[in-house]
C-alpha cells in the first residue's frame, strides 16, 4: 500500500473530476461532490492541506486506492 500523498480540496477536487464526479454545491468550505454511474457521493474540505483520515474517508467512498488516486493526480 503507497503512502497517502498530501493534498489540499481544490486537488482532490480536480483529480475526482477526472473520474466522472461534478460538483453538485458548496456549502460554506465543504464541496459536495456527486457520480451518477455508479452512484457515489462525498464532501471534500475547501482546505489547504486535507487530513490523512479525511482523504482515507473519500477515497472509501468513492472505491479508490491510494495507487489510483495518485495517478490522478
Amino acid at each position: 500500500m503507497s503512502r497517502l500523498p498530501q493534498v489540499s480540496g481544490p486537488e482532490v477536487v480536480r483529480a475526482l473530476q477526472k473520474i466522472g464526479f461534478f460538483v453538485r454545491l458548496q456549502h460554506g468550505s465543504h464541496i459536495i461532490l456527486r457520480r451518477d454511474t455508479p452512484f457515489a457521493q462525498t464532501v471534500v474540505p475547501n482546505h489547504r492541506q486535507i487530513d490523512r483520515g479525511t482523504l482515507r474517508a473519500i477515497l472509501r467512498q468513492t472505491d479508490l486506492s491510494v495507487d489510483e488516486f495518485s495517478k490522478l493526480l
